[in-house]
């Protein structure tokens, strides 16, 4: 049966043609009935070319995201396959697989195909809807990862597992809590394979739980509505969990995103290596991992500002658990900068900025630069001379170019000459598409201001 195909406008110069994963609704000549929601489609140029195959939605502005380069079918061993290169790609150094403790293993080869699959493992290949209704036979599964088999030994205890178009599965992210993975779906033609995502998971890892967090907002926008269960049935409930040497009380099935934010596990010691004996502030503190990394470190004195109560409140918890010494308190961190009681404070030798995206679109991003560079001119001014400021951006609206620029500007209007110390990126367990912009959002500076 022929597989229907969408055809870009002849005067269009959509990104797709540029190696970007996406097509607008605008960019094509015709759209493709509702019945074809959720279905693999391809995707041709003007000339009629093949470009990809993706998966469709007629009721979200992105409606092709690119699977392949090559026609497949999106069925349990294309699944299975992007699942398994994406494990291996958190495993893998030097053709070898990196054990927790350092250690190295043997690397498992991954299937990869260029055409739909009819048969998995040797026999037919179950359909979604069997997976969906639990008849799918457990030996029907492809063997995505045989060193994970008895568990999770080859992984970091806590990282990224699945990102998205980065990891060739458009609208699913995957987080790895120890025992526990947090999946996030967000685009309809996963989400209607959501039950057979989480029999692949399952079998390749064999975690305690699987919990399914869908209930980010941007979910609307591909028609799918917010819900949160697990694969078991029952409910996960909150505990202590271990990141990097620390506690943290974790709420994986109701708390922030999926947890706790993974991207900023690196910059944590990084920050905390100027800490020692110094006066620490850590702005837009969450759940306090700066802080507590930084008061470890021998900090003198530590103050984590959020305006979150629910935030600090675990802070605190986290900071009298791990038996480090620091404060914490609610606070608008514009308002406590601006407040005018504060003109005689001390000033601090280390200041962290790692606030929440304020560039959540294009349309506010002019609003945002401006905010950005607010903060960071008031944290400049509180800076001690020979001072450390951490600064970052979550928001993929924001280039490194902007940042760079807000900072320069901050630093021209504080009058204090201001050097890089380290550039900041998000680690590479959440891998960056050269070709797609909006897969690279976490950047950031340590500098020094004399």
């Amino acid at each position: 049966m022929a597989v229907p195909a969408l055809t870009l406008k002849p005067n269009a110069k959509p990104r797709v043609m540029a190696g970007h994963p996406w097509v607008f609704a605008n960019e094509v000549v015709e759209l493709l009935s509702p019945e074809h929601d959720g279905q693999v489609v391809e995707c041709r140029d003007r000339a009629n070319r093949f470009i990809g195959s993706g998966i469709y939605n007629s009721r979200s502005q992105i409606i092709w995201r690119r699977l392949s380069r090559e026609r497949i079918a999106l069925d349990a061993a294309f699944l299975g396959a992007a699942i398994g290169r994406a494990i291996a790609r958190r495993t893998t150094e030097g053709g070898r697989q990196r054990t927790e403790d350092g250690g190295r293993a043997e690397a498992v080869p991954q299937p990869r195909s260029s055409e739909p699959s009819s048969a998995v493992g040797g026999g037919r290949a179950p359909t979604i809807a069997e997976f969906n209704r639990g008849r799918g036979p457990a030996s029907a599964l492809p063997a995505i990862n045989p060193a994970a088999g008895s568990g999770m030994p080859s992984l970091p205890d806590n990282c990224r597992l699945i990102w998205s178009e980065s990891d060739d599965l458009p609208g699913l992210v995957v987080d790895k809590f120890g025992d526990t993975l947090v999946v996030q779906i967000q685009s309809l033609a996963l989400e209607q394979r959501g039950a057979l995502i989480g029999d692949l998971l399952a079998e390749a890892l064999k975690p305690a739980e699987i919990i399914f967090r869908n209930d980010a907002p941007i979910r609307r926008l591909e028609g799918l509505p917010l819900e949160v269960h697990t694969r078991s049935g029952k409910p996960w409930a909150a505990r202590w969990m271990k990141i990097d040497g620390f506690d943290y009380w974790l709420d994986l099935q109701a708390g922030q995103k999926t947890g706790f934010y993974l991207d900023q596990r690196a910059q944590h010691p990084l920050v905390a290596k100027h800490c020692a004996g110094k006066r620490v502030l850590d702005a837009f503190c969450n759940q306090g991992p700066f802080a507590l990394h930084a008061a470890r470190a021998g900090a003198a004195y530590v103050l984590g500002l959020d305006s979150a109560e629910d935030a600090i409140k675990a802070a605190k918890r986290n900071a009298e658990r791990n038996g480090v010494q620091a404060e914490f308190a609610v606070a608008n961190v514009f308002d406590w900068f601006n407040d005018a009681a504060r003109g005689g404070d001390a000033p601090w030798d280390v200041i962290v900025l790692d606030p929440p995206p304020f560039a959540k679109s294009k349309s506010a991003l002019e609003g945002a630069l401006r905010g950005y560079k607010e903060i960071n001119l008031r944290a400049l001014q509180r800076l001690a001379p020979g001072g450390i400021l951490a600064t970052y951006t979550c928001s993929h609206h924001m280039q490194d170019a902007e940042l760079r620029s807000v900072l320069a500007g901050a630093a021209a209007d504080a009058k204090r000459k201001v050097r890089i110390v380290e550039f900041c990126h998000q680690p590479s367990d959440h891998p960056v598409l050269v070709t797609m912009p909006e897969s690279e959002y976490l950047r950031g500076y340590i500098v020094q201001a004399e």
